[in-house]
């Protein structure tokens, strides 16, 4: 097995950002109409038209974040054993990136299921 290096933060934060796309273009519009915020919801729509955009193609989106949390949380599983550096200050960091990539992976997961959640399962509900 391989060392882990600094690379291994790099699918965990493409997973963190399109699931941040989600929770744009599904969560918030929804949770804002499920308050009773459809100025607020207006508002925003008309000063940021990219969110149609993404509410349109909302699985396509999904599909795409789903497939890259997928893929990110393999890679962290597989490294989870792998060895750190010998020299204390490399090992240390090692360490380090691997909870920071823990922490970056649930906080997407947690978002996309949100995003998720107001997308598909709320319109569903109501």
């Amino acid at each position: 097995m391989k060392p882990i290096s600094s690379k291994s933060l790099l699918l965990p934060s493409l997973s963190l950002f399109t699931s941040l796309g989600t929770l744009f273009c599904c969560a918030l519009p929804a949770l804002f109409v499920v308050l009773g915020a459809g100025a607020v919801l207006a508002g925003i729509l008309s000063s940021a038209p990219f969110l149609i955009v993404l509410s349109k193609y909302k699985v396509l989106l999904f599909f795409f974040s789903g497939t890259l949390m997928a893929i990110s949380g393999y890679f962290i599983w597989r490294n989870k054993k792998a060895p750190c550096p010998a020299d204390p200050l490399k090992a240390k960091a090692c360490k380090r990136l691997r909870v920071a990539s823990l922490v970056i992976y649930f906080f997407s997961a947690t978002i996309y299921a949100i995003g998720f959640f107001f997308a598909f399962i709320i319109t569903k509900i109501t």
